[in-house]
C-alpha cells in the first residue's frame, strides 16, 4: 500500500512538472508571437503620420498599414513600376496630387523624402476616402485607380449598391485591400490604448 501512494505521489508530481513546462512553453510561444508582431507592424515616423493623417481626416493606423504594405518602411523603396519612397506613389499620381495641392516647388525626387511621402500620400488617402467614403473602396483605387474602382461599383456584378465592393475582380488589388485591412486591424490591437 505505501509502495501505491509513493508511485502515485510521483506520478502526481510528474504531471505537475509537465503541466509547468507546458505553461512555460505557451507563455514563451505567446509573447515571441507578440513581440514578432510589433517587430514586423512598427510606429515609423510618427510624427509625420499623425500630422498629415489629421490634416487629411484619415486614421493614422491606416497611414502605418499602408505604408507597412507598401514599403516596409524603407523610404527608398522603388517598385518594379518605378512608384517610389514609403507610400510608393507613381510619378503620375504625384503630379496630379502636386496640382491638386497646388505645390510648386516639391520635385517627384522628392518622393524619397520620408515627409514629403507621407504628406502626398496622406493627401491622396483622404481624396480617395472622400471621394468612395469606405476603405475597401478607396484602397482598391489606390491600388488599381479611380476610374477602376468607378467602373465596379456601377457594375452589379461587383457591388450590389454602388457605394461598396462586394468583388473585386482584379485578384492582385483584392490581396492588396486585404493586406491593408489585416495590417490596419493589428496596428489598432497593438497600439490603439
Amino acid at each position: 500500500m505505501q509502495k501505491y501512494q509513493k508511485k502515485k505521489k510521483h506520478t502526481g508530481a510528474l504531471i505537475v512538472v509537465w503541466l509547468l513546462i507546458l505553461a512555460v512553453i505557451a507563455g514563451i510561444g505567446y509573447f515571441g508571437y507578440q513581440y514578432y508582431i510589433r517587430e514586423t507592424h512598427p510606429i515609423g515616423y510618427g510624427s509625420y503620420v499623425e500630422k498629415y493623417a489629421a490634416e487629411y481626416g484619415i486614421d493614422k493606423y491606416l497611414v502605418y498599414a499602408v505604408i507597412k504594405t507598401e514599403s516596409s518602411y524603407d523610404h527608398r523603396a522603388v517598385s518594379n513600376v518605378g512608384a517610389r519612397g514609403l507610400m510608393q506613389i507613381m510619378e503620375d499620381t504625384f503630379d496630379w496630387i502636386k496640382f491638386r495641392m497646388g505645390d510648386e516647388e516639391t520635385e517627384y525626387s522628392d518622393m524619397f523624402d520620408p515627409e514629403v511621402n507621407i504628406r502626398y500620400g496622406c493627401f491622396l488617402l483622404g481624396f480617395l476616402y472622400e471621394e468612395f467614403g469606405n476603405i475597401d473602396a478607396a484602397m482598391a483605387a489606390y491600388h488599381a485607380g479611380r476610374g477602376a474602382v468607378n467602373g465596379w461599383l456601377s457594375d452589379s456584378e461587383y457591388s450590389r449598391d454602388g457605394v461598396h465592393l462586394d468583388k473585386i475582380p482584379i485578384r492582385d488589388t483584392a490581396h492588396y485591400v486585404d493586406k491593408i485591412n489585416a495590417a490596419m486591424q493589428t496596428y489598432i490591437r497593438l497600439y490603439d490604448q
